[in-house]
């Protein structure tokens, strides 16, 4: 075996260079530490990671954390941090790291620019200066969906980008589009759509004869490259059943579809939908309204006298038998018969319970008990609550004082703090109307559709509805609507877009359609700021914001 060094002569060690140079590297090691020991560490402080650095967050992005080499004074970092624009939120501290939670969602569309200036210092006393630090962020843009009523448009699904101005025709023209829930990744929208081959060869309403479809927007959240828009792919047919309502969960991991079978109309019943798996039908009453409750593991439903909690069963489950004949309801809210829709985080439902005087009265419903909003001589037809749970928007109807039975609808909003109603904006006289409220809270679209021809100076101008209701409209009985579904043959050869263009909740073909914008906003006082609705050049219908 050799040896690095061997004996000298004179009985010494020889050393050889490496074994020389290992201990000067050494000794400067152990110099360095004694120094640092002594004097300390004299870098300065730095941001090692920031959470959200160059990504596009969404509605549910509502905190960041900025991650330090070092414990940091933490006054001097929150004196130092600015964000432009600003948001409004909470600091909270674990050891080196820093969060920052939002108040409510960032604005959509907005670039943001985060800045921690040479003012933020560690802990020590005579610590230098922190490294300035800078990253760059930005919310998704605005962007929604609707159904076309005009031109090749008519009865197509439409994407609209706000924020970039731009608009993307998504469904062929042989699929007439009834309804649709896009995926929370924006990647796809979920749709009900009826073959226009089918509608020549029946008069029934087109929702009898719909299937369920998906598509691509082109959109995507993530790193990765979206799909090309318009890709049509099938979920459900209707050879069976007819397909009814539908809705998704909001963690898109699944759909549920109220069907009906074509041999015994009587027999409805819901069906769990899940990607890659055989649609499972839910042994449960099925004929009642529904909603997939926010955390996407259970549906509310009515059911007789009241509205039912039901578990939803697991993805691994399958067809399994004795789930299906085992399911047995979480909870059960008796006297409501309306679920207008959850809270964002679970926190709060909305309901509506049928008075015995023939008014209607608007719950707001939490763990902690029931409140009353509101008790109504109308219709409450919509509703929906900001993400930070402090208002409830709603579309009401008041009962109109006159000879005919007449509902004047309104926007208003509800102050969940103070129970207090402030209307909005008052629209005119039809209760087909889609409502939706944009992910950050900021503005709500709505249509407006009538199902008799106008011409275009005779459409009224939504500006002047805040103003003045329209009175002395002419009904729609019964029998026009129901000439209008046997007249649809001759319509559609009159006019070759009629057979085409979307149905409202009466059977009937809309003739006119406009959406509109609605900006809102709550002052520091607690009132509402009074803006203007825009109208969109966009002729369609039942416009629904992407997450």
């Amino acid at each position: 075996m050799q040896h690095r060094w061997q004996n000298s002569p004179k009985g010494n060690p020889q050393w050889q260079p490496i074994d020389r140079a290992a201990w000067l590297v050494i000794a400067a090691l152990v110099v360095a530490i004694a120094a640092l020991l002594v004097l300390g560490d004299r870098s300065a402080a730095r941001v090692r990671d920031f959470s959200w650095a160059d990504r596009t967050i969404g509605a549910d992005d509502r905190a960041f954390v900025l991650a330090f080499n070092r414990p940091m004074n933490r006054d001097s970092v929150e004196a130092n941090l600015k964000l432009d624009p600003p948001l409004e939120g909470k600091v909270s501290w674990a050891g080196t790291r820093m969060a920052f939670t939002l108040d409510r969602p960032a604005p959509y569309g907005t670039s943001f620019q985060l800045q921690l200036g040479a003012g933020a210092r560690d802990t020590r006393e005579d610590s230098k200066p922190a490294e300035s630090f800078s990253a760059a962020f930005r919310s998704r843009d605005r962007v929604f969906a609707y159904i076309g009523t005009e031109g090749e448009e008519a009865g197509r699904l439409i994407l609209y980008e706000l924020t970039q101005q731009r608009k993307t025709i998504l469904t062929p023209p042989n699929l007439l589009v009834n309804d649709f829930k896009p995926y929370p990744n924006r990647d796809r929208i979920l749709f009900s759509a009826t073959e226009t081959s089918t509608l020549e060869k029946t008069d029934s309403p087109s929702l009898l004869e719909q299937q369920f479809y998906t598509v691509t927007t082109g959109l995507s959240v993530t790193n990765q490259a979206p799909e090309p828009a318009g890709e049509v792919m099938p979920v459900l047919d209707n050879r069976d059943y007819q397909n009814l309502k539908f809705d998704l969960a909001p963690d898109g991991s699944a759909a549920l579809v109220q069907r009906a079978e074509r041999k015994n109309a009587s027999n409805v019943s819901l069906w769990l939908l899940r990607d890659r798996q055989t649609p499972q039908k839910l042994e449960s009453q099925g004929g009642g309204e529904f909603v997939i409750t926010p955390d996407s593991q259970s549906i509310a439903i009515t059911q007789g006298q009241g509205v039912a909690i039901l578990p939803l069963p697991k993805a691994d489950m399958g067809n399994n038998d004795r789930y299906r004949r085992e399911i047995q309801p979480l909870d059960f809210l008796p006297k409501f018969g309306t679920v207008l829709g959850f809270a964002s985080d679970g926190s709060a439902a909305a309901l509506v319970k049928f008075n015995g005087d023939f008014t209607r009265s608007l719950f707001v419903v939490t763990p902690s008990g029931e409140t009353e909003l509101a008790r109504i001589q109308g219709s409450i037809l919509r509703a929906e609550f900001t993400p930070d749970n402090r208002v409830l928007y709603a579309l009401v109807t008041q009962r109109v004082e006159d000879e005919n039975y007449r509902e004047q609808p309104y926007i208003g909003a509800f102050d969940l703090k103070t129970k207090a109603l402030s209307p909005l904006l008052l629209l005119p006289e039809q209760l087909d109307i889609a409502l939706d409220l944009s992910p950050d809270g900021a503005a709500l679209l709505f249509d407006q559709i009538d199902t008799k021809a106008k011409a275009k100076g005779d459409r009224a101008d939504q500006s002047n509805q805040s103003d003045q209701s329209k009175s002395g409209e002419e009904e729609t009985t019964q029998d026009d609507r129901e000439s209008g579904r046997g007249n649809r043959a001759d319509r559609s050869s009159a006019d070759p877009e009629a057979a085409r263009r979307p149905e409202a909740s009466d059977g009937n073909k809309i003739e006119y359609s406009q959406l509109w914008l609605l900006p809102v906003a709550q002052n520091p006082d607690g009132t509402f700021a009074k803006l203007t609705p825009q109208a969109l050049p966009l002729p369609g219908a039942r416009p629904r914001w992407l997450p």
